[in-house]
């Protein structure tokens, strides 16, 4: 039987075994980030939990294959998503925010000819007139949803931005990092821009999830120990700023005119009091 607590590393132990996703496709750079963050609070718990082994799926896979995966016999035995109650119930979470919730600041890619319509909104309900791309099954959809838009669902990530050009619908809401980057990656091919002035946000947390199981549970309490230390040490924040400050930097998030909605998708257990696991625009902005 496993125990579920830390295990003295030695020679004979074996190593650790985690299997994580690969992503939907090889344009596909949004977990670069969060994979450098498992690999530190492995590393940061060697010395408790023992040698591990990190290794990538094999195949390029959607959301919905990932959690069958992981749910199933399948390799993957962990990853990486925003939480949501249903996601919480089937996996362990571990309760740490991957991004500093980051996710849950939202900036909207929309078409060129298309800036002028957005320029003119002063208002949630303005903002509302406007149809949201998401990508099918992301617990956003259903937050958007709840606070009155009107959101079109893709299939595959990749596509989404077709849908945009092809005029599906008329916004992509995407968090800061990930429109900066798409827009460096994307948009000569593809013809888009990052709205200037508005930014949208819900509380979300992205965490690491593991299967409900003794092995997932080794891993989990692992993972706790490990991001607890990199909070603890500054590690994280660091490593934080690092991939994601220059795209903060970059989108004039603080100076943003930001609606806020609710989540009613957010559990309950999840640590919105530990101000220390959050990111503020104002630390982008000089303002503590």
């Amino acid at each position: 039987m496993l125990a579920v607590g830390p295990v003295a590393a030695s020679a004979a132990t074996a190593p650790q075994q985690i299997i994580y996703p690969r992503p939907e496709s090889e344009h596909d750079s949004r977990y670069l980030y969060d994979w450098e963050v498992l690999r530190m609070a492995l590393e940061k718990t060697r010395a408790s939990f023992g040698p591990y082994e990190l290794h990538q799926a094999a195949q390029y896979m959607s959301p919905a294959r990932v959690t069958a995966e992981a749910a199933g016999p399948g390799p993957i035995n962990l990853f990486v998503r925003a939480t949501s109650v249903q996601l919480e119930q089937q996996f362990r979470p571990v309760r740490i925010p991957v991004d500093r919730g980051l996710i849950g600041y939202r900036l909207l890619l929309v078409r060129n000819e298309d800036l002028p319509r957005f320029a003119g909104v002063d208002t949630l309900d303005q903002l509302r007139r406007f149809r949201i791309g998401q990508g099918k099954g992301w617990v956003d959809v259903g937050i958007l949803q709840a606070a009155g838009f009107k959101v079109v669902e893709g299939n595959n990530y990749d596509g989404l931005f077709s849908m945009l050009t092809v005029k599906r619908f008329d916004a992509l809401s995407r968090s800061v990092d990930e429109a900066l980057r798409e827009y460096d990656e994307r948009h000569e091919q593809v013809g888009f821009e990052v709205e200037p002035s508005l930014a949208l946000y819900y509380p979300l947390a992205r965490y690491f999830f593991t299967r409900r199981d003794a092995e997932g549970e080794v891993l989990a309490r692992r993972l706790e120990a490990g991001l607890e230390a990199m909070v603890q040490d500054g590690s994280l924040q660091a490593l934080f700023m690092t991939y994601k400050g220059p795209l903060i930097k970059r989108s004039g998030l603080a100076q943003r005119r930001l609606f806020r909605i609710p989540n009613p998708s957010l559990p309950p257990e999840t640590p919105l009091a530990r101000s220390e696991l959050w990111y503020r625009p104002q630390e982008s902005a000089g303002k503590h």
